[in-house]
C-alpha cells in the first residue's frame, strides 16, 4: 500500500444516499481472485446505458470530464448493503485514495482503511458545504492531524480514525506489513521470554 499523509485534491461530487456495494460494483463482476480491474466497472450500472461501453450515461458525474480527482464525495449512507470487498478495491484501482460522507456502513469503512482508502466521516452540515463548491475547488485531506479542509473557503473538520489504522495508513502498512514492521521487538521479546 501507498503511504497517505496528506491528500489535496479536486474531488467528484456523488450527492446520492444510500449507496450500496452493489452500485458501488455490481455481483457479476466479482469473479476475480486479484485488486486489479475493478476500477473499469466502478458504478457501471450508472456509468453505461444497458451495460455498453459505447454509450456512456453522460448524465452521471464520473462521464462529465469537468469533475476529476482523488477524492469522491458521497451522500449519507455510503457502502451499505453486502460486505464485498470488491467495493473498496473498485474505488482504490479508479484512483480515489479517499472517500468523503456523513455516514458510512461499519463493513465497508473497514474494507476501505485495510485496502489503502481512507473514508472520511463529516457532518452532514460541512458536506453541504463541500457539494455547494465548484468543480476546480479543492479539498485538503491531513491524515495526521485528522482534518479536512474546504480550500476556498478554509473551512476545515475533525475527522475521526482508529489510531491503528490511520498508523498503517500513515506509513503504507496492510496487516502483515504491520506486523513485520515489529520484526525486531518480537524477536527481542522471543529470546528473552524462552
Amino acid at each position: 500500500m501507498q503511504p497517505v499523509k496528506i491528500i489535496q485534491s479536486t474531488f467528484v461530487p456523488l450527492s446520492v444516499e444510500n449507496i450500496d456495494t452493489d452500485q458501488i460494483i455490481p455481483a457479476r463482476f466479482l469473479k476475480a481472485t486479484t485488486k486489479d480491474g475493478f476500477g473499469k466497472n466502478l458504478f457501471r450500472d450508472w456509468r453505461y446505458e444497458n451495460n455498453d461501453e459505447s454509450k456512456p450515461n453522460l448524465n452521471f458525474v464520473l462521464n462529465q470530464s469537468q469533475f476529476k480527482g482523488s477524492i469522491l464525495v458521497a451522500g449519507k449512507n455510503f457502502g451499505c448493503g453486502s460486505s464485498r470487498e470488491h467495493a473498496a478495491w473498485s474505488i482504490l484501482d479508479f484512483g480515489f485514495k479517499a472517500v468523503v460522507s456523513s455516514f458510512f456502513a461499519d463493513i465497508f469503512k473497514n474494507n476501505a482503511l485495510n485496502n489503502g482508502v481512507l473514508p472520511i466521516t463529516v457532518t452532514e452540515d460541512f458536506l453541504q458545504k463541500i457539494f455547494q463548491q465548484n468543480n476546480l475547488s479543492t479539498l485538503t485531506i491531513n491524515l495526521e492531524e485528522q482534518t479536512i479542509s474546504i480550500d476556498a473557503t478554509l473551512e476545515n473538520e475533525k475527522f475521526e480514525i482508529n489510531s491503528y489504522k490511520k498508523n498503517c495508513l500513515l506509513n503504507g502498512y496492510d496487516d502483515i506489513d504491520f506486523l513485520l514492521s515489529l520484526k525486531n521487538e518480537i524477536e527481542i521479546f522471543e529470546s528473552t521470554h524462552n
